[in-house]
């Protein structure tokens, strides 16, 4: 969440920092339990460091009063929980003190850098080099490719781009309004399986209220590209209810084989309410047909007091959804709360847990259930603890990687990587981090052609792996 502060600890801090003499008398700092923490589960949330820690640019003031109301109370309209329960008063003026006291950048993570030669890095079955396609960008989210090559590009500020063969980054006009903060904005981009025939772009969005602005929730549309401008609107969804909050809107989109789409809705921040109700379209991934109207075989269609669309339930906030290309399945990933963050795989009806089951706690270290499994409750894939807070998703597709062929590659906007899973059949074979440090991974896609390509965060670009077979 974007100049935001939120900071997310489990334990007393019981010191600042200690340092240590050289044989110069120079104090070198070492890592002390305030530090792990701080880079623990502040990070979660804050992987901006240089905007929230250093520059300062907090919504709620700058004081030490200021920032001691933020953590023991809470900003809940923009995802930061309270800390009360979890952090004395006195623990909480320690840390103040600690992020006040910060003036250059904080080391967060050791540094790992990817085994390389000659600018060709060396993963465990795949040699490849990384060529930076794009750069200039801010929180590139959706990626598509258009069939003459060109590459659309979803800014979550609230814009959309063409990248052309010729590489040059056009703005494409026509959108509708975009709630644009938090963690909310123009999501993903999808084309339609007809697109060279019929010319439909999908695209999700943050949609404001009509009335009301300060509320809104999750949207898609469909239009067709004349140039550089969306016509021929047709809003086809939009989640209800609407809320103040800025987080958990989901929203990736994917095509199956039949032409249905399917997609993600978060659970708006509103955890022991929405995600396992069916009278809402939050917590959900849902099924519709491409112009909108509700599939006669979705399993809710008949439920009273359901909302047609819903396809499972119980789900967190997925921000990856992608078919496998030889089942024709849906496996989404899905951040869980501090621990838990899953890979699922999709079935109508069924019931994904959250937050009755989960293996993750909550931000300011308590728990909230003491459940992993329970009856008529789905298992997820795998799952991590910490999380690594996985973002966009793929199959490897193709014959360009022959060693990475149908693994899933999603991102990892905590920890800064591209992480590769290995199938056998529906369960997990084994894992790899790719390009660890190389930025806060948004999204993952192949093109038309069969490259993969990764969009990183601020500073916003688009990376192509190219194979060195």
């Amino acid at each position: 969440m974007k100049h935001t502060f939120i900071i997310i600890l489990i334990a007393f801090i019981p010191s600042l920092v200690a340092c240590k003499q050289t044989n110069n008398n120079e104090e070198v700092k070492e890592l002390t339990e305030v530090e792990k923490t701080f880079n623990n589960y502040c990070l979660g949330c804050h992987n901006d460091k240089k905007s929230s820690f250093v520059d300062r640019k907090w919504l709620w003031g700058n004081e030490k009063d200021d920032l001691f109301n933020s953590i023991k109370h809470g900003r809940v309209a923009h995802g930061m929980p309270s800390f009360s329960d979890g952090l004395s008063d006195s623990a909480i003026y320690v840390l103040t003190d600690y992020i006040l006291g910060l003036s250059t950048m904080v080391p967060l993570l050791d540094d790992e850098t990817v085994n390389s030669q000659d600018g060709i890095v060396i993963s465990e079955s795949q040699k490849f080099k990384v060529d930076t396609v794009v750069s200039g960008l801010e929180v590139p989210w959706g990626l598509e490719f258009l069939p003459n090559g060109d590459l659309l590009i979803a800014e979550r500020k609230g814009e959309l781009y063409r990248f052309t063969k010729d590489k040059k980054l056009q703005q494409v006009n026509g959108l509708p309004p975009i709630k644009a903060g938090g963690q909310g904005g123009l999501l993903d981009l999808e084309l339609h399986p007809q697109y060279k025939q019929n010319g439909w772009l999908y695209f999700a969005y943050s949609s404001p209220n009509e009335q009301n602005n300060k509320i809104g929730n999750t949207a898609i549309m469909r239009a067709r590209l004349q140039g550089n401008q969306l016509v021929d609107k047709q809003r086809i969804f939009k989640a209800m209810p609407e809320t103040n909050k800025r987080h958990h809107w989901g929203c990736k989109l994917e095509f199956d084989q039949q032409g249905y789409l399917y997609f993600s809705v978060g659970d708006r921040g509103n955890r022991d309410r929405n995600p396992q109700a069916l009278d809402n379209h939050c917590g959900k991934i849902h099924r519709i047909n491409d112009d909108g109207s509700i599939p006669e075989d979705n399993p809710f269609v008949l439920h009273e007091n359901a909302m047609p669309t819903i396809y499972s339930y119980g789900h967190r906030n997925p921000q990856g959804v992608c078919m496998h290309p030889v089942t024709g399945r849906i496996w989404t990933d899905e951040h869980g709360p501090k621990g838990g963050d899953e890979i699922n795989l999709i079935s109508p009806a069924k019931n994904y847990g959250w937050p009755v089951i989960s293996f993750g706690i909550n931000y300011n270290g308590t728990t909230f259930t003491n459940d992993t499994a329970k009856a008529g409750m789905e298992q997820p894939i795998t799952y991590w603890v910490p999380s690594i807070a996985p973002c966009g998703m793929t199959f490897v597709k193709g014959d360009r990687y022959p060693n990475w062929e149908n693994n899933i590659l999603t991102g990892s906007l905590r920890f800064e990587y591209l992480h590769r899973v290995v199938l056998n059949g529906e369960a997990v074979a084994h894992e790899e981090k790719l390009l660890q440090g190389i930025g806060r991974v948004r999204n993952v896609e192949m093109s038309p052609d069969g490259y993969i390509y990764v969009a990183i965060e601020k500073p916003g670009k688009i990376l192509k792996l190219v194979p060195m077979n």
